[in-house]
C-alpha cells in the first residue's frame, strides 16, 4: 500500500489523542495504512498502546521553530514543536498521504481525500484566506522537505507554528485551484459558536472529521467512569457540539483502553453508544424501520417521532381535510338557474357525508 494517513505525537499527552484518532480511522474501515510519527518524548508504555492501533510508528527527531515572540501572540508556546510535522515529507515510502493532527476525530470514511492533490486543505475559521494545517493532503518528497526547511530558516513562520510556515510556502492555495479547497466538513471545529450554530444544525450531521482546536483538548476534561459521562471542566459556556464530540472522544478512548483491540478490529460490537446514536442521526430510519421501532415501544422521541413533529403532522392533515370538505360542500350555480338550489344543497350534504367517511382512513395513517 503506497498511501497512508499520517499523524504526529511528541509527548504522552498528545499520544492519547493519537490513540483515539487511530481507533476512529479503524472504525471507518479505511483501506489505507496508518503511520504515526513519534519523538523521544513518547514513553515506551504509550508506544505499546499506539502499536495496537497504528500500522507503523516512525521515530523522528524533534523540530522546534523556537519563535517565542509569535507563539506568545497565539498564547500557545507549545506549538513550536509542531515544526516536526515537516518530517512528514520525508516519508517517501508512500506516494500520497493525508495528514491529521492528533487532536482530530474521524467520524466517517474519508478515503476519498486521496483523490485530491497537494496541498489540499480546508479554510481556517480564524482567517479563511489561509488553510488550517490540521488536515491536509500531501505528497512526500525530499526536495519539498528541504525547501520547507530553507523557507523556515529564511522567512520563519508568521504564527510561530507549522500553519504559518505552510501557508507561506503554499501561498497560492487561496486562489490558484478551488479543487484544493476541502469542504469544511473535512476539518470541522468541534466548538460551535453563535456565528455558525444554524449552519451546524443544518449541515453538522455531514461532518467527516472533527478538530478540537485550542489549548484545551478532550483528554483534559474530567471523565466519570461510573456514569461514563464527561464533565467539561475547562469550558465556561460549552455548546451542544462540545458535549457531543468530547463525549464521543472519551467513549472511543474507553474502548481503546479497555478492550485491547488490535489494529485490525472494525467490529460494530466495539462501537460505543454515543457513536451508534450519531450514526443513527446521520442515517435516518426508513418508514419500515420507524414502524418497527414504534411497535417495539422505541420511537425516536428526539427526532422524527418528536412530539412537536407529530403535532405538526396531525395539524397539517386536519387543515387539509377541512379545506377538502369546504371545497366539496361549496355550490356552483348551474346553467339551469337558481331553481336547482335545493337539489344542489342536498347534493352538497351528500358530498359532506361522503367526505366524512373519507377522513377516517387518513386519521388512521396519522397513527403510524
Amino acid at each position: 500500500m503506497d498511501e497512508a494517513y499520517v499523524s504526529l505525537t511528541t509527548n504522552d499527552d498528545y499520544a492519547q489523542g493519537a490513540l483515539v484518532l487511530g481507533k476512529s480511522l479503524r472504525n471507518t474501515k479505511t483501506t489505507r495504512k496508518l503511520a504515526l510519527m513519534v519523538t523521544s518524548g513518547v514513553s515506551k508504555d504509550k508506544r505499546n498502546q499506539l502499536n495496537e492501533v497504528w500500522d507503523v510508528l516512525i521515530d523522528v527527531t524533534l523540530l522546534d521553530s523556537e519563535d517565542k515572540e509569535n507563539l506568545v501572540l497565539l498564547s500557545r508556546p507549545e506549538l513550536g514543536c509542531t515544526f516536526s510535522k515537516l518530517r512528514a515529507w520525508t516519508l517517501t515510502q508512500f506516494k500520497k498521504c493525508v495528514f491529521l493532527d492528533a487532536d482530530t476525530l474521524v467520524l466517517q470514511n474519508v478515503d476519498d481525500l486521496f483523490e485530491r492533490e497537494e496541498l489540499s486543505a480546508a479554510a481556517d475559521v480564524g482567517w479563511p484566506d489561509c488553510f488550517n494545517s490540521g488536515v491536509f493532503v500531501f505528497k512526500p518528497d525530499l526536495n519539498t522537505y528541504n525547501d520547507l526547511l530553507k523557507h523556515a530558516k529564511t522567512h520563519g513562520s508568521f504564527d510561530g507554528g507549522d500553519q504559518g510556515l505552510l501557508n507561506e510556502y503554499f501561498s497560492d492555495w487561496a486562489a490558484s485551484n478551488i479543487l484544493r479547497h476541502l469542504p469544511f466538513i473535512y476539518n470541522m471545529v468541534s466548538s460551535v459558536t453563535y456565528s455558525y450554530a444554524p449552519a451546524f444544525k443544518r449541515f453538522g450531521l455531514g461532518a467527516k472529521i472533527v478538530h478540537f482546536l485550542g489549548s484545551v483538548k478532550p483528554w483534559h476534561h474530567h471523565y466519570n467512569p461510573e456514569s461514563e459521562k464527561v464533565v467539561l471542566t475547562h469550558i465556561s459556556n460549552p455548546s451542544q457540539s462540545d458535549l457531543v464530540f468530547v463525549q464521543m472522544w472519551w467513549d472511543l478512548f474507553g474502548v481503546a483502553q479497555k478492550s485491547g483491540i488490535g489494529a485490525g478490529s472494525t467490529g460494530q460490537s466495539s462501537m460505543p453508544q454515543s457513536w451508534q446514536k450519531w450514526q443513527q442521526k446521520r442515517e435516518p430510519q426508513t418508514p419500515e424501520d420507524r414502524k418497527t421501532s414504534w411497535e417495539r415501544g422505541n420511537p425516536d422521541y428526539t427526532g422524527e417521532d418528536g412530539f412537536d413533529k407529530i403535532l405538526n403532522h396531525m395539524s397539517n392533515i386536519m387543515l387539509k381535510n377541512n379545506a377538502t370538505a369546504q371545497q366539496t360542500s361549496s355550490v356552483t350555480p348551474s346553467a339551469a338557474g337558481t331553481s336547482s338550489t335545493a337539489g344542489a344543497s342536498a347534493s352538497a350534504g351528500a358530498s359532506s357525508t361522503t367526505q366524512s367517511s373519507k377522513v377516517k382512513p387518513i386519521l388512521k395513517d396519522s397513527k403510524k
